[in-house]
């Protein structure tokens, strides 16, 4: 929807788009956007890089156009984290990552939960993943294998229909992955295997390890190259992040290794609000692709 204000200062039109803002003759991509801020009828959009964008003098439509701002912005952060699966529950409350904590839409869906602040600090946690589920009062603590700590909560008379729930879909999700993954056969000298999401189960990943280094190879139908890592944690700490990142991509394969400089703003935005697909990134040596000397030169990697 398109809206008469005055942007820093200078009146404009601004309208709302799928993927950013339209402000006069500048688009604003929301990739670009550290966080929204209501304050005294104004809205104040924080970027990545620096500078704040004030959007004033909105009069009546001040309250619609916030809506629909965080709308859009959140529908857009949903699409970064690749959320597909069906959605259980969706409501508002208090929220704490290892990044920030606020106030947000908190949406639980068949096999994860998402926050989703007016911030580039969106999450999606794999419930797969979750090592232990509690409610304490009015919050719920979920945290991963990896050690990683999510709380959400005070969200009224829906606090504990969400946590049962997500219980629930946890448990349920954690079967029908083991049931997958047994089928899917490991083939040396890989060791670890797993799946970018539950619901493509045809679809998944094997990692091999020598000391300090890993090897992923991608079974997505697209038979292209091996991906090399070098890393300096446990090796289970590694293969910890290395599940959440392939967890977080789904089989968007490029995310992970495509430089800065070449990811699209869809991505840049994926990368940002996934800490796995970032660390997992910094910690890339390049590929292998796939050729008569492929296994040698794998083995040289690993050795």
């Amino acid at each position: 929807m398109e809206y008469s204000a005055h942007v820093d200062g200078r009146e404009a039109s601004v309208a709302l788009e799928k993927e950013g803002l339209r402000l006069g003759g500048r688009f604003l991509d929301y990739s670009e956007v550290a966080s929204l801020r209501p304050l005294s009828h104004r809205v104040y959009i924080d970027l990545l890089g620096q500078g704040t964008v004030e959007i004033s003098m909105l009069g009546h439509s001040y309250d619609g156009f916030w809506e629909e701002l965080c709308d859009l912005f959140g529908k857009r952060s949903l699409e970064a984290l690749f959320v597909e699966e069906k959605q259980l529950m969706l409501c508002e409350g208090e929220y704490e990552t290892p990044r920030e904590r606020g106030r947000a839409k908190i949406a639980l869906y068949e096999d994860s939960v998402c926050i989703l602040p007016p911030t580039c600090g969106a999450v999606r946690i794999p419930l797969c993943f979750a090592s232990e589920i509690t409610l304490d009062g009015y919050l719920l603590r979920i945290t991963l294998a990896s050690g990683a700590a999510y709380t959400v909560g005070r969200m009224g008379y829906d606090t504990k229909p969400f946590a049962e729930r997500t219980a629930q879909a946890s448990e349920r999700v954690k079967k029908q992955r083991a049931a997958a993954l047994a089928a899917a056969k490991l083939t040396a000298p890989f060791t670890v295997k797993g799946l970018f999401r539950t619901a493509k189960p045809e679809e998944y990943w094997q990692a091999a390890f020598g000391k300090g280094r890993c090897a992923l190879e991608l079974f997505t139908g697209e038979d292209a190259a091996t991906y090399l890592y070098e890393f300096s944690e446990p090796e289970a700490v590694f293969a910890s992040r290395l599940a959440e990142a392939m967890e977080a991509t789904g089989t968007h394969r490029e995310m992970i290794y495509l430089t800065d400089e070449q990811l699209g703003p869809l991505y840049r935005m994926s990368v940002l609000r996934s800490e796995a697909v970032a660390f997992l990134r910094s910690r890339s040596a390049g590929r292998l692709i796939h050729s008569a000397n492929h296994a040698q030169r794998l083995a040289e990697f690993l050795a």
